[in-house]
């Protein structure tokens, strides 16, 4: 178990979370490994299995499953058990990247885990660009 003490389960009226950079690391750090679990990476892979790489469907079918698997770990620390809690914790993770270069790192491979690569369309393909055929 990790050095971070996690918080008695929150009230109906909780208050805002707030964890330092290092307690952000933990959190992130059992994010991570909640994604690379054998149930969850098959969770995963089923999910990218029926998006069919269209990213419609990575919405409909790939973000709600990454969206259970990081409530089920946030919900412990005090964030809400619903995408609200999981909308909090990515933007103090994104608060705290520009600060720590580790957790900018992390944040990159977690969200590496469940977002497709961004690739740029070839130079020249364009609106108004011409592309040569043979």
């Amino acid at each position: 178990m990790s050095s971070l003490q996690r918080p008695p389960a929150a009230s109906a009226q909780a208050p805002p979370v707030s964890l330092s950079a290092e307690q952000a690391k933990v959190v992130l750090a059992e994010v991570i490994k909640a994604f690379g679990s054998p149930e969850n990476a098959q969770r995963l892979e089923e999910a990218r299995d029926n998006a069919c790489n269209d990213m419609g469907k990575m919405l409909q079918f790939l973000l709600p499953v990454a969206t259970q698997i990081q409530q089920d770990v946030i919900k412990a620390y005090g964030f809400s058990n619903d995408g609200e809690g999981v909308l909090k914790f990515a933007r103090l993770i994104k608060s705290y990247e520009s600060q720590d270069p580790e957790i900018a790192s992390m944040s990159g491979k977690l969200k590496s885990m469940f977002l497709p690569p961004m690739t740029l369309p070839p130079h020249g393909a364009g609106a108004g660009g011409t592309v040569a055929t043979s």
